[in-house]
């Protein structure tokens, strides 16, 4: 694909960032990082050479280049030559013609002829995670200054992409504490740009259509402006819930009892409802394994309560139970019946929750007589 020099390349870049801030697996975003090399450059052929921790390249992802003519090179490169030069020197590199630099060790059999070059660094998790190749401008002689700019912006969006696929693939499998909690500060970062920026533009919305609801002469038009407004009121709460599923330290120190009792202390400042917490210490620390989805599922347990129960007290309790734990969320609430249809509420995500934890789901409530969600998780 060859690029005019004339034409702007900010659109083409803007594409690739957003395409890159899509993909979470480290393995999609590498292929898809060289991939778009190509699109934004004019090369015919890119590769991402990723540095090992003794200095060579480990990995070697590649576009433009066949299945087929991979496997009859043979061996991907280890990082000498001029691929160990721009690996020590991490500067960007321009070539005419790569057979004349002093440097080159040439190509092994069957490799397609490359002349032209260019090669960046990529950096991420504060280090040079590897480099951009790319050969064979189409249409040109050589890569150009604005072929190198392109490219190294296209670096920077990598750099940002993969650690963003790093972070997300940590928050699923990593099991280390160390890395537990660099995921927790960021999603704490997060967490405080949802409470100080979204909630608070929302908040002033709705302080502004009560404004208006008030100096508005005609009571239809008053009554529609104070429905947008507890729209917006549950919004900022649905926003809360959703911050406090983002808050990592709630089990940083992975001690369940404190974490449980830290949740209801919340639930309860940021609604009407009194939330009281009984744990069994001694049981806690033998759930110790099972505590992030116990968590969650007590979360999610209270965010029904206090979205939809209407009630004035809960009671979360974890007791010893001759199947295993009682994990019982008991609210004295409006109700419902059970046998009744019942949407928004998230019981299916309590009942698969419980399930994943190997136990089972039980729901008892009444019209005007509260409701009480068990979870019974076998020992």
């Amino acid at each position: 694909m060859s690029i005019d020099p004339k034409i702007d390349r900010t659109p083409a870049l803007i594409e690739a960032g957003l395409t890159l801030s899509t993909e979470l697996d480290l393995e999609t975003v590498l292929q898809r990082i060289v991939e778009l090399g190509l699109e934004v450059s004019g090369a015919r052929y890119c590769a991402l050479g990723v540095i090992g921790t003794d200095g060579m390249i480990e990995r070697f992802i590649t576009a433009g280049v066949s299945d087929e003519v991979r496997e009859q090179i043979g061996a991907p490169p280890a990082g000498h030559g001029i691929l160990g030069l721009l690996m020590a020197e991490a500067q960007p590199l321009r070539l005419s013609n790569i057979s004349e630099h002093p440097r080159s060790f040439g190509f092994p059999a069957n490799h397609p002829p490359m002349t032209t070059f260019l090669g960046v660094p990529v950096r991420a998790w504060g280090r040079v995670f590897g480099n951009l190749y790319l050969t064979e401008k189409a249409g040109a002689a050589q890569f150009d200054e604005a072929d190198e700019e392109t490219v190294m912006v296209l670096a920077t969006q990598a750099g940002v992409a993969i650690e963003n696929a790093r972070l997300y693939a940590e928050a699923m499998h990593a099991q280390s504490e160390l890395r537990r909690l660099e995921v927790m500060d960021e999603r704490e970062r997060i967490a405080q740009e949802l409470h100080d920026g979204v909630i608070q533009s929302l908040f002033a919305v709705g302080m502004g259509l009560q404004g208006a609801a008030a100096m508005a002469g005609d009571e239809e038009m008053a009554r529609r402006i104070e429905n947008a407004v507890e729209e917006i009121d549950r919004a900022i709460r649905d926003l809360r819930n959703y911050i406090f599923g983002l808050r990592p330290g709630i089990l940083a120190d992975r001690q369940l009892g404190q974490a449980i009792d830290q949740l209801a202390k919340e639930f309860s400042q940021h609604s009407d409802v009194v939330i009281v917490a009984d744990v069994d210490e001694a049981l806690a620390a033998e759930l110790a394994s099972k505590a992030a989805d116990l968590v969650q599922l007590v979360r999610e347990a209270l965010s029904n309560v206090v979205r939809h129960a209407g009630a004035s007290t809960c009671r979360v309790t974890f007791r010893r139970d001759p199947e295993g734990t009682l994990v019982e969320i008991d609210d004295d609430g409006i109700g419902f019946d059970p046998l009744e249809p019942v949407t928004g509420m998230g019981l299916t995500n309590l009942r698969e929750r419980a399930t994943r934890l190997g136990g089972r789901l039980e729901l008892t409530s009444s019209a005007g007589n509260g409701t009480t969600v068990r979870a019974i998780i076998p020992s």
